[in-house]
């Protein structure tokens, strides 16, 4: 209700077609987006804007620079109310939340100037990018979701709010064997184990996330500790799924 932005996703295997529809020739913001190979456990993501979504596109598809992405997103309006000087705000903006959420790595070899507007032209960019917030998750991608807050700091946003409380789920790991512990938070799905907790250096014959922790400790989010037996958490780490965390 009372937005009027369109999102168009496509398969690179299916740009052509993609591109020929009417809302890829508007002026708007687009990511192109796939794997990482440097860095496994993040996806890549480039961000850019068009007077024409599709010449752009088009020109990004004959780069061999750009040649990582295998998905493409065109956010435009169908009411056709974007200028140039908001889909540059667009971007700057998309740009820094990717950055912020730590989900990936953007690809951009230049972070944009953000373009700068009028109080109310700002208001409604911000809730433009508001929507595009909600709506991206349903179809795949999550670069733009905020990170999940320590549990400190998300009890003390909602003490405020009357009749409100925290939609996450704290958790916590210990074991008296091994005297390790570690704790999460869970939000919509989302594991976001928190900085200071333990990770065993055990190997495991069957542990299909050997690698997803070799990464971890190559990025730093993973540094060794005094006791050889554990690895500690340097930052909060999102993970996909309860197993990934575990």
């Amino acid at each position: 209700m009372n937005w009027t932005g369109h999102v168009l996703v496509a398969p690179r295997s299916r740009l052509a077609e993609a591109l020929q529809r009417s809302e890829a020739a508007r002026t708007g913001v687009y990511f192109l987006v796939g794997d990482d190979p440097k860095q496994p456990t993040k996806s890549r993501v480039y961000v850019g804007e068009g007077d024409i979504v599709a010449d752009r596109i088009k020109s990004h598809a004959k780069d061999d620079q750009k040649d990582f992405w295998t998905r493409a997103c065109l956010v435009t309006s169908k009411d056709l109310n974007l200028t140039k000087a908001h889909v540059r705000y667009l971007e700057s903006r998309f740009v820094e939340l990717t950055k912020n959420s730590e989900r990936a790595n953007v690809a951009n070899g230049n972070e944009p100037a953000r373009k700068s507007l009028p109080e109310s032209d700002v208001a409604d960019m911000e809730f433009f990018i508001s929507q595009v917030q909600v709506i991206l998750p349903v179809v795949g991608f999550d670069f733009l979701r905020e990170r999940a807050k320590s549990a400190t700091s998300a009890d003390a946003a909602t003490q405020s709010l009357p009749g409100i409380s925290p939609s996450k789920l704290d958790l916590v790991l210990t074991s008296g064997k091994y005297g390790f512990e570690a704790r999460a938070v869970e939000v919509d799905g989302e594991i976001t184990v928190l900085a200071g907790s333990h990770a065993s250096t055990e190997s495991f014959a069957t542990n299909v996330y050997a690698n997803l922790r070799d990464q971890l400790v190559q990025d730093g989010r993973l540094v060794p500790t005094d006791d050889p037996n554990f690895l500690r958490f340097a930052e909060d780490v999102a993970f996909a799924s309860p197993s990934a965390a575990a």
